[in-house]
This record gives C-alpha cells, structure tokens and sequence, in this order.
C-alpha cells in the first residue's frame, strides 16, 4: 500500500498529535533543567561536562517554549514544523548525550520516543528519514568523543545496535501508523454507510403505504413508522412495550413466535378498521424479533376498487361510443317521422320514442365524462372568483332571478383544482339542489369556509332533503329518485373530486334541506397540494 500525503487526512488530526508531542517535548525539557539545576554535579548525567549540560537543557526548554508559537498559527506547513521538532531533538539529545559521557549515559534511548512520535504522526516513511539523521548523530558524536577525549572505540558496537534500534523503532511507527490511518479510513466510510444506510431506512419507513413495527425477543418496540402510528391510533417512543401498548398485537406476535404463524390474518383495529399482519424475523431468528407489517385492508379494497371502476370505466366509454351512433340514427328517424302528419297515438308512440333516445344519449354521454377523472389539470385559483363567474353562467343558463343562487363565505380563499372538473361538479349539484328546492331568493346557497385545516364548499338547498335510507346510496351508480334523471350525475361529480384529491360528502342539513360539501386538498407553502393528513 502506497503512503498517503498529509493533505489526504483531516488536518486537525495532524496538529492535535503535534501538539501532544510538543507536550511531550516541554516536559523533558523541563525535568532535564530541574535535574541540572538542583543536583548538580551529583547527577549521573552530565559529569562530563556539565556546565555543556545544563546550558544545553536550557536552550533545549526555550527552543520548545518557541515552536509553541508557530504551532498556534499553523504556520509554516505540517512536515515543516515536524522536521524542525524532531530535527531540534536529535540536536540537543545528541549533544547532552556527549555531556553526559557518551553512549553509555544512555541519553541516546530517549531519541527512540522521538522517533516514535515523528513515525506515528508523520505517517509517512519521512520518519526512516529521522531515523538516519539520528543514527549519523549518534556517530559523530562518539567519534567526536574517540577523537578529543579518549572514548573507548569498543563501543562503536553499542552505538551501531543503537542506530538499530533507531531504524527498527521508525520503520515500527510506520508500519503501526499506516495500519491507523487503513483503520480510519474504513471507520470513516463504514460510518459514512451506516448514516446512508440510516437515512435510506428512515425514508422508506416513512414513506411506506403499509404500517411498519420493529420488536426485539422480549417485544420491545425499536421503530414504529407514521403509518403504523395512525392505523393503530397511538404514538409511542421507541423503547415502549409492546404487550402494554398494543397487548392484542403482542399476542399475535406470540402466537407466531410459537408456531410460526398467526392466528388472525385480519387484525381488527379501532374505528373499523382493519389490517393484514405479516411478520419477518430477523436473520432468519425469531427469538431476536422481528418486523411486523400492518396491511390497511381499506387502502387495499379502495385500490382494487379504483381498478375495477378503471377497467369498467374504459369498457362502458367504448360501449357508450358504439351505442351513439345507431342511437343517433332512431332518434334522427323519430324526428322525422313525428314531422309528418298522422295518427295522434302514432304521434305519442314517435314522441316516447324520441324522449327514450334523448335520455339514453344523456346516459352515453354521462357514461363518456368517466374517463375525464384520469386527465385532470389541476390549478390553484381563487375559489370565491371562480364561483361568481359559475353562479352568472348557472343563473342565465337556467333562466334564474337573482337571488336565488347566494354566495358565503370568506373571499380570497385558494384552492388547487381542475376548473373544468369543478364547474361540471357544481353544475350537477346546483341542478339537483335547484329540482329539490323551492326557487325561492336564497334557496340554492354556496357557502365557503375552512375545516379541520381544509377548505370547504358547501351547496345547500332548502328543500325536504335526502331520506335516512337514501343517504348511504346516493354516490352509487345509476341511483336516482327522479323519474327522468340517469343516476350518474352525483357519481361522476364524487369521482372528479377524487381525480383532484379532494372528497365529496353529504351532510343532512340542521335544518330543512341537504347539503353536499366538497373538502379540498390542502395546500403547502408553494401552493402545491399537500394531500390528506400530512
């Protein structure tokens, strides 16, 4: 493995280590200055020359107290200051090793921490370069001392193990410092995985349709999603325990500890609702937990129902096409049958004839507005401008005196819909609240206004309103209690509001009358829908 540059690690990293070292260095600076100074020439070190010894011990302490400095602006570079560090030690260790007589003082060993330290540090092989400076010191120095004062030239074999040890200690500190800095590495990207991994698993968990519950052995609850929360009607912390807050769930996760499967495929829940339980051990153990997913079997029906009506929906369009066209052709011919002059029960049957045909083109043509729900456009728009312009063109459309048609409500109020879709929903519901009505000034009220965080429409009228037992069939297709009405016009009008994320209700009235309210979908900051219960 190559080495790495000192630019390739966190530079913090290299001047706390320096530091400590520096540290280090100030406090054998300092001991050797005590011992200089208060035993004197009891001192073992230093009975050579000792006066050399102690002057050396003090320049050694300022030349420490200095690089203090540099080292706080972290200037010059890194390997600068380093070399100059260990470089200052090799210096001063060497010439105190000669005041205190030699290799046998033993002053030289303490070069071997320094080189250590520069090995670790540096995490370069610059440190075999220190290693070398140390070892030409250390052999110039007892040849200065064969030369001048008469050492003994025996222990140029002790200098030489030295020296050795001087290279093994370096290359040591290399090779320890390039396993850290492997070491580090791999924590660092395993961390940077497990964060990736953490927050990959945050978001699906979030985001995820079906509830999701993580249980260790003893039925500790460790994560919980938002799903998970709203179908079981409860918010618990992680670290809650399963058998107190949700003791039915916990005995089917017994029962399936036990015998690997579960008593209850469905799982009744409050309000009605109702789920599908699938567990998952985890790695293939169930005694270390497992994942519990909660299937809401309303979401499931609602999109199994959505694909039905899609499917009918395309088949009966393409029935209602083919339908048009002889239907076009019976009714053309009635017409012109009826203008000849004849028979007055041959004119009656001509006439049933031709308002039979114009009903069933109604119903074609009501059938053929069921594909619209899937091409809506929505667009965020002023609800009570929109409405004025609608109540105009409804009032001259049928013939109304004004009045009769009145708008409530707070103004300036946005909502995000398809204009297209929500006139036609209007249009039909304002044409059944004006046949139920009595057409009086007031009778047919839009009235806008915000509930639980949505904005809301309502259309009410004042007639008798809509029987109790009427009321659960009224969005069934081709349900009606008018005589010449197709049944599809509530129905359509439900599923475009749908299409647009928002829902339409009846509401009996308080007093006489019905009303039908339209629940928009909220909006977020930007002005896009937001949806139902974010």
């Amino acid at each position: 493995m190559t080495d790495k540059p000192v630019a390739d690690f966190p530079p913090v990293d290299f001047w706390r280590s320096l530091r400590y070292f520096n540290l280090y260095r100030l406090t054998l600076a300092g001991i050797l200055v005590i011992l200089a100074g208060t035993f004197g020439p009891s001192l073992s070190q230093g009975t050579s020359h000792l006066l050399l010894f102690f002057g050396t011990s003090m320049v050694y302490l300022l030349v420490v107290l200095l690089s203090f400095v540099p080292l706080q602006l972290q200037w010059p570079r890194f390997t600068w200051q380093l070399a100059v560090q260990i470089g200052g030690d090799i210096v001063g260790l060497t010439v105190l090793s000669y005041a205190s007589g030699g290799i046998k003082s033993n002053v030289g060993l303490l070069l071997l921490v320094s080189l250590a330290a520069g090995g670790l540090i540096s995490r370069g092989k610059i440190t075999l370069f220190f290693a070398a400076m140390a070892s030409i010191a250390a052999l110039l120095e007892h040849t200065y001392a064969v030369l001048h004062d008469d050492a003994d030239v025996a222990q140029y074999v002790q200098v030489g193990l030295l020296c050795m040890a001087y290279f093994a200690v370096a290359w040591l500190a290399h090779t320890l410092a390039k396993y850290a800095v492997d070491s580090q590495q791999l924590a660092q990207r395993r961390g940077r995985d497990l964060v990736s991994l953490a927050e990959a698993n945050r978001l699906v968990m979030r985001d995820m349709q079906d509830g999701v519950l993580v249980v260790d052995g003893q039925g500790t609850i460790m994560q919980m999603n938002l799903r998970a929360e709203r179908l079981l009607h409860k918010i618990v912390g992680m670290g809650n325990s399963l058998p107190e807050t949700f003791p039915i769930l916990f005995g089917q996760y017994a029962l399936w500890k036990q015998t690997g499967e579960a008593s209850r495929d469905i799982l009744q829940l409050d309000m009605g609702l109702q789920a599908r339980l699938r567990f998952v051990a985890i790695e293939q153990d169930a005694a270390r937990g497992a994942v519990i997913f909660l299937e809401d079997m309303q979401r499931v029906r609602a999109e199994a129902q959505q694909i039905k009506l899609a499917a009918l929906g395309r088949l009966t369009a393409n029935i209602a096409h083919e339908v048009r066209n002889p239907l076009s052709a019976i009714s053309y011919a009635a017409e012109l049958m009826l203008e000849e002059q004849g028979d007055a029960n041959q004119q009656r049957l001509l006439q049933i004839v031709l308002d039979n045909t114009q009903r069933i083109n109604q119903i074609v043509q009501d059938v053929m507005q069921l594909n619209r729900r899937d091409r809506a456009q929505s667009e965020v728009f002023e609800l009570d401008a929109m409405l004025c312009t609608f109540i105009d063109e409804f009032d001259l459309a049928e013939r109304l005196d004004p009045g009769v048609v009145v708008l409530a409500g707070m103004p300036g109020i946005e909502v995000d819909f398809d204009r297209g879709h929500l006139r036609q929903v209007l249009w039909n519901l304002c044409r059944n609240a004006l046949r139920y009505g009595r057409k009086l000034p007031g009778s047919l009220r839009l009235a806008m206004g915000e509930w639980d965080g949505h904005v809301v429409l309502d259309v009410l009228d004042d007639g008798e309103g809509v029987p109790a037992e009427q009321q659960g069939k009224l969005f069934e297709p081709f349900f009606t209690t008018a005589a010449e009405g197709t049944g599809l016009g509530l129905y359509i009008a439900k599923e475009l509001c749908e299409a647009n994320g928002s829902r339409l209700e009846y509401y009996p009235s308080e007093g006489s009358g019905a009303c039908f309210r339209i629940t928009f979908e909220k909006l977020n900051r930007d002005g896009e829908g937001a949806g139902y219960g974010e």
